[in-house]
Parts: structure tokens; sequence; C-alpha cells
């Protein structure tokens, strides 16, 4: 649930991020409400913080799938949103109880604002990873092959008696072309796992022309002409992936696009 997705315009967020953005501009008041009965300012303090921890959590995220990435530029790119949570939460605490130490003046209102933000996350976060514990099925809404025959999901989970991968995209979305390759590639290499693409709204020989445009080689790439998936899954922008294991249940969700180590780390719930 964390990973679903909202479009707004022509910009989508996750969940989680908008949850991140809400806690933090929460500490925010609240440090400002504290720190002005002090004369204290502590904006400065959690700004740094927050880079201190999104830049760890990055970190730390590269560090474990150095070898999936291709050079410098690839693991410098935060499009994939390779990030390690744990890892971002213990360095900014790490920094949080060094800025406590080191600005006594600061220790009030930055402790404030800190468990004010800390809880509003923790809680609305921990509430919505219960949630996605229950069961959450594979989405039975009718899809169509490139060929036309009629198909769905719950279908195909039978057939294979494997873990499934469905990926939303449309050939209007850059993000969704950047990460086609990668696909391609594990696609080929997995054979323990079920690959499905699930075009969003466009027609057999619009998809036919950019796959030949881009010399794509994909199995199962489905349409699903009324947006159904998005719809029952939550995942109003794209691209987003869904992962499934053998039984049919929902086990991740990765809203954006993902690269070759963002989708080794997603499967390796599957395996």
């Amino acid at each position: 649930m964390l990973q679903q997705s909202i479009a707004i315009g022509p910009m989508g967020f996750s969940l989680h991020q908008l949850l991140i953005g809400f806690s933090f501009m929460l500490a925010l008041l609240v440090g400002a409400l504290l720190g002005r009965r002090r004369h204290v300012p502590v904006s400065d303090t959690l700004f740094t913080l927050l880079f201190v921890a999104i830049l760890g959590a990055r970190l730390v995220f590269v560090v474990r799938y150095w070898g999936e990435y291709d050079g410098l530029l690839d693991r410098l790119d935060i499009r994939d949103g390779g990030f390690d949570i744990i890892g971002g939460i213990l360095i900014g605490l790490a920094y949080a109880s060094w800025s406590l130490w080191h600005f006594p003046r600061q220790r009030i209102p930055l402790s404030g604002a800190l468990l004010a933000g800390g809880f509003v996350w923790s809680l609305a976060a921990g509430s919505m990873l219960l949630m996605e514990q229950q069961s959450r099925p594979l989405p039975k809404a009718p899809l169509i092959t490139l060929d036309g025959d009629p198909i769905n999901l719950p279908q195909i989970s039978q057939t294979s008696q494997q873990p499934l991968v469905v990926n939303l995209w449309a050939s209007w979305c850059p993000p969704c072309i950047r990460e086609m390759p990668v696909f391609e590639e594990v696609q080929r290499n997995e054979a323990e796992i079920t690959f499905v693409f699930i075009n969003q709204g466009e027609s057999p020989t619009h998809i036919d022309a950019f796959m030949n445009k881009h010399d794509f080689t994909l199995d199962n790439v489905w349409l699903d002409p009324r947006n159904a998936i998005g719809q029952a899954t939550g995942a109003h922008a794209m691209p987003t992936t869904l992962f499934y294991d053998a039984d049919g249940q929902l086990v991740n969700t990765h809203f954006g696009e993902l690269s070759s180590a963002t989708l080794q780390r997603s499967l390796e719930r599957l395996r």
C-alpha cells in the first residue's frame, strides 16, 4: 500500500513519498513553534537531517547492489527508487544524535520536531504495512493478448505455477521505456518467474509499432483498454510493477522506474 501511486497532473507520487513529505512538514512546523519560544531556529538542521538520511539510504542501497549498476552515473541516478530505508533511518538517527549533542540550545525544539514527524510517519507507515499483510490476490480484470484473445492474471498464474511480476506501462511513458531493457534481460534469464507486461489503454497496432521501433522482445504483452488493473490495484501512475508469489498473493509493489538493482531487490522476495 505504501507504493500505491497517485497521479497529480503529469506527475505521479507514491503514498510513501507523500507520507514522508507530510511528516517532514509537520516536523518543520513543530520545530518552528517550539523554536520561536526560545529564539532558536531548527529548520536548517531538519533539512540537513533529511538530506543526510536520503543520501545515507541511497549509499547503503548502492553498496548492497553494487554489481547491478554499470557505472557511477547509474549509481547516482535515484530515479530507480533504490533506497535502503533502514540504513537511512540509522544514519539519520546518528546525525540527529550528533546535532542534539553539539547544539544544546536546539535540543528541545529539535527533539519535539523529530518526535512529532517520527511518530506520524511510523504510525501511518506501520498501519499501512499491517494492511499489506492482509490477503491481496491477483485481480481478475479481463485482459486481451496482442492476438485478441481474452485472458486474465489468475489464468496465467494457475498455468505457470510460478511467482508473477506484472508491469503496468504505456508507450508515452519515458520511465517505462527506460526500464524495458532491464525487464527484457531478466525475463530471458529468470526461468522460474513469469513476467507479464500490461499496456494501459493503447491499441495492438500501436504497441506492435512501438516494440518494432525500439527492437524490444518481450513475452506476455497484454492489453488493458480500460485501465482495470490499475484501478483494482491502486496503481494510478506509471510505471508500476506488482510482485506476486506462486500462490497469487501480492508481496511487493514498486512505483516508478526500475533499474537492475531495484528489480533484483524485489525478485529476492519471490525466490
